[in-house]
């Protein structure tokens, strides 16, 4: 699969099937779109290609109104959502940069400029509410219209239902939420998880005995949030037992800037630089500020002691099943 930051250079602008959106989390609802953009460009013998927008608009106006609540909070990061735009069989992703400029062009410059110029579509997909151009002002109608005149073709995306509710992001972002990952991966048809580079942290918690890895988290609003029971892949054959805080450590940091550190419990393993996915299987409490470090560590004491309690009834149900 290629990914593209903005539009492919000229030598790269094949035609295309294109899916519109910004795919957080790539759910169920999702994956059966693009298996509808699949199968359409494989008729067409055209490319399946996806467009989505860094940041997502409704956090770039959000923030733009310094109203940071009205944004959403983010599912998945790029990385995570790429790989499983990859899985679902795309070809090409462009990745817009969604900024004052995009977000002006009103909806026959942005069908000109980058649906025809830009990405030479045949077929475009998109949700019967999709609007677009500057002020909103473009929609399904506006795209049909223009496809009789450029040529391509409009689609629109069935909705996918489970037990009689719509899937959607905000259905998953409020599974997440609520700390049901059941639900959620229900909704994503696979287990919840983020995935990165560990990178190196302030060593505050080897100091404390709980040495973590650490992926910094390019978004200040994610899904989750909070102290989980979680399971590391990456690092062996098997997934390792471990503990995660997801937040802005307000012990410790003034900063706001979100990580996500996840202590593997009882062993110590180098990670440094490695890829690492990080599943999450229960939430334990939400992220708190202590008033100093012994009350910080006797709390993540019980958070572990809690996470092995996890892993030992688990294991001992499927012991029980045998």
């Amino acid at each position: 699969m290629k990914v593209f930051r903005g539009l492919p250079n000229a030598a790269s602008r094949a035609p295309c099937a294109l899916a519109i959106g910004n795919f957080d989390g790539v759910h169920l609802g999702h994956q059966a779109l693009l298996s509808d953009l699949r199968a359409a460009a494989t008729r067409l013998n055209v490319d399946a290609a996806v467009m989505s927008f860094e940041p997502h608009p409704r956090a770039f106006f959000a923030q733009l109104q310094g109203d940071l609540s009205k944004a959403p909070s983010r599912i998945a990061n790029l990385r995570d959502n790429l790989s499983a735009l990859d899985q679902a069989g795309v070809d090409r992703v462009i990745v817009e940069h969604f900024n004052a400029h995009f977000a002006a062009l009103s909806p026959e410059e942005f069908i000109q400029k980058i649906l025809v110029d830009g990405l030479h579509v045949k077929l475009v997909m998109v949700g019967d509410d999709f609007r677009f151009g500057a002020k909103r002002a473009g929609d399904i109608h506006t795209l049909k219209e223009a496809g009789e005149r450029y040529g391509f073709v409009v689609q629109t995306m069935n909705t996918v239902e489970r037990n009689g509710e719509r899937i959607s992001s905000s259905a998953v972002r409020a599974a997440l939420a609520s700390g049901d990952f059941d639900e959620a991966k229900h909704l994503l048809g696979r287990p919840y998880q983020i995935s990165g580079h560990v990178v190196h942290g302030q060593k505050l918690g080897r100091t404390l005995g709980f040495p973590t890895l650490n992926l910094r988290i390019a978004h200040h609003k994610p899904a989750v949030m909070g102290i989980f029971v979680v399971q590391v892949h990456g690092l062996s054959e098997q997934p390792l037992p471990a503990v995660a805080s997801m937040g802005v450590r307000p012990t410790v940091d003034d900063s706001g800037r979100v990580l996500l550190e996840t202590h593997i419990l009882d062993q110590h393993v180098d990670a440094y630089g490695k890829i690492i996915h990080v599943e999450f299987l229960q939430k334990l409490r939400d992220e708190e500020k202590y008033v100093d470090l012994p009350t910080l560590t006797a709390a993540i004491n019980r958070d572990a002691d809690q996470a092995r309690s996890y892993f030992k009834q688990r294991n001992g149900s499927a012991t029980d099943r045998i």
